[in-house]
């Protein structure tokens, strides 16, 4: 059986390709546009990223299975009994991509006994590369440097300023809602789940919480990212995410959390 380290390159290789491949056609804009059954955009880059990226997985790692947000993934009673499988997102920010905001993403991660335990996070507009595995830390790999990324530590956790990563669509009142009033915030704007995850993991966000339809390929890999870097991924009523363990892929509300001396449950309402 390969372990971490070895499926890591092979995941972080796979990213890569792929991000490339779709940003050309990202900078060609020769890419045709479609809506899912749920009405949710897919495109041709969509179906490329992901050809590429089962066509990597399953060379270098045939004995290992792969659910892929484009792809049917077959029924639970298919799929329970994987102990391992790669979980992909290939264009995490379908709509920033069709928009060229440049917020869209890569997402490969490994689930083993129903928990991510490899994230990797290509980000292609910003030629960055967010990786983690179980145990060994989280990392950033930008202009040819690697770097340790965490959590951001609050120096008052009862008091200080708590950083919201918000949708670029969303109305900054919304999420203020669901935030205890007696606090102070700042924001920061931008799209895709994974990215705003990854904000949180490298600190420049303290939470991040997504109300709205997602799949478990939405967050398996930042939850392998974010975890590595102290920090936590919840459904919003604090229980921990599923994978595998449903007929339905669907996820549930969930919060991104950072510093973990900070008691969210003041925090999110």
């Amino acid at each position: 059986m390969q372990d971490l380290k070895s499926l890591l390159a092979i995941a972080q290789q796979a990213a890569v390709d792929a991000g490339k491949r779709v940003m050309g056609v990202y900078l060609s804009g020769d890419f045709e546009r479609f809506n899912k059954s749920d009405d949710s955009p897919v495109t041709t880059a969509d179906y490329l990223a992901n050809e590429i990226i089962v066509h990597a997985l399953e060379s270098a790692s045939p004995d290992i299975p792969i659910m892929s947000e484009e792809q049917n993934n077959g029924s639970l009673s298919e799929r329970k009994n994987w102990k391992r499988y790669w979980l992909i997102d290939p264009i995490d920010g379908t709509k920033e991509f069709i928009g060229k905001s440049g917020y869209f993403a890569v997402n490969i991660a490994l689930i083993e006994d129903n928990e991510p335990v490899i994230g990797v996070i290509y980000w292609p507009t910003s030629r960055v590369l967010y990786f983690a595995h179980k145990g060994g830390g989280a990392f950033k790999s930008e202009a040819g440097e690697i770097l340790p990324i965490h959590v951001r530590k609050l120096d008052n956790p009862e008091t200080d300023i708590v950083k919201i990563a918000i949708s670029r669509e969303q109305p900054v009142e919304w999420v203020m809602s669901k935030m205890n009033p007696q606090r102070d915030y700042d924001t920061v704007a931008l799209g895709s789940c994974s990215l705003k995850s990854c904000f949180v993991a490298e600190g420049k966000a303290d939470v991040f919480m997504r109300i709205g339809e997602t799949g478990e390929w939405d967050t398996g890999a930042s939850q392998c990212i974010v975890s590595e870097a102290g920090g936590k991924i919840y459904s919003i009523d604090f229980q921990p995410l599923t994978y595998n363990q449903r007929e339905s892929l669907a996820n549930p509300n969930f919060v991104v959390l950072g510093d973990q001396n900070v008691d969210w449950k003041q925090i999110i309402l």
